[in-house]
């Protein structure tokens, strides 16, 4: 008899539900929240009146594409850290209501573990240990995946994300939220070496990633050179390509320095920053020059997405590992131990 698990994700600003049977993904429901566009960023009470509005329709939506019931499901995952907790709130409450109602048990999924384990929906026979770098608004993270629940935290950004020095960089340039997929974009057309911007340097750690500095330097860059006049066409894309390759070449240069120093082979690039089209080439040519395996996720894997909560909550509910209906959202990510095997998302 098969089984199957609902999964519900609401972090930030998608309300997403999926549904798992028998550990695939046979539905995938996203709702995007675009009102906060004209804000340049995610304003967190309106992501929760969102999540409120969608949270009931998204879930009717995956059960109606896997073709299931309420009644079929053995299992409830929902991501309860981190994010915006009035987000998070709205997915868990709604997890908790449909555990009680079904009696079934609740699964408590954490966000980056759920990321670092989204490379299997597209690679189903991956094999452990990997590489896994986690790059997102929020997030830019190195792991060594040495399997189901074993996490090892390596590297992590000491400022901005990759993602959020993305948006950033597009809100300077007048281009609007998101930023990422506009400035990878207009940058296709551009020249990546015709500006010099820096790579982040940490001074106490190799491996670590910084951003705010590459931020500046743009910001300065558009002063002294534009004087509050927006760059458009050739030069815009130039300017473009070469911020986005700051990022992309940090991103790749550390993670290729960590594999060498664990001497890990597999790499996987997870998370929403995983779409950038020069991230993901240039990852792919660097590991094929070093000989090592390369995955990837696709771009509605990499986003934040029910199919991903519902991978790290069915190994969870295998494994027997179900949380109380006490349970509560936690904001932010207390970091794992940069030292042991066994250390936790």
């Amino acid at each position: 008899m098969s089984r199957s698990l609902l999964a519900i994700e609401s972090s930030c600003d998608e309300t997403s539900a999926a549904v798992v049977c028998d550990g695939r993904v046979a539905s995938l429901i996203i709702s995007s929240q675009t009102e906060h566009g004209i804000w340049g960023g995610v304003v967190p009470e309106l992501a929760s009146r969102a999540h409120l509005a969608a949270i009931a329709p998204v879930v009717t939506a995956a059960l109606e594409q896997a073709h299931t019931e309420f009644s079929a499901l053995q299992a409830v995952a929902v991501t309860t850290e981190p994010g915006l907790v009035g987000s998070l709130l709205v997915g868990l409450n709604a997890a908790k209501g449909i555990a009680v109602a079904l009696g079934i048990p609740l699964i408590s999924v954490h966000h980056i573990e759920a990321h670092l384990l989204s490379v299997l929906i597209d690679n189903p026979d991956m094999q452990f240990p990997y590489l896994g770098l986690v790059v997102s608004g929020g997030h830019t993270l190195l792991y060594d995946v040495k399997g189901i629940g074993r996490y090892e935290l390596l590297a992590a950004t000491r400022d901005d994300a990759a993602g959020e020095a993305f948006d950033k960089g597009a809100k300077l340039l007048g281009l609007g939220y998101p930023g990422g997929p506009a400035i990878d974009r207009i940058a296709a057309d551009g020249n990546p070496q015709a500006h010099a911007f820096p790579r982040g340097f940490v001074k106490t750690s190799q491996n670590d990633f910084s951003f705010s500095g590459l931020k500046t330097s743009l910001r300065y860059f558009l002063r002294d050179n534009y004087h509050g006049i927006l760059p458009v066409g050739r030069e815009l894309a130039d300017i473009c390509a070469s911020y986005q390759e700051a990022i992309v070449d940090t991103l790749v240069t550390k993670t290729m320095r960590v594999a060498a120093s664990r001497g890990l082979g597999r790499i996987a690039v997870v998370g929403g920053v995983a779409a950038n089209s020069r991230l993901r080439a240039s990852m792919r040519e660097e590991c094929e020059r070093q000989g090592l395996e390369y995955h990837t996720v696709r771009p509605v894997h990499g986003t934040d997405n029910a199919a991903m909560i519902g991978i790290a909550g069915w190994h969870k509910f295998t494994a027997g590992e179900t949380a109380p209906l006490t349970t509560t959202a936690k904001a932010s990510m207390i970091r794992a131990e940069r030292k042991g095997g066994n250390t936790a998302a």
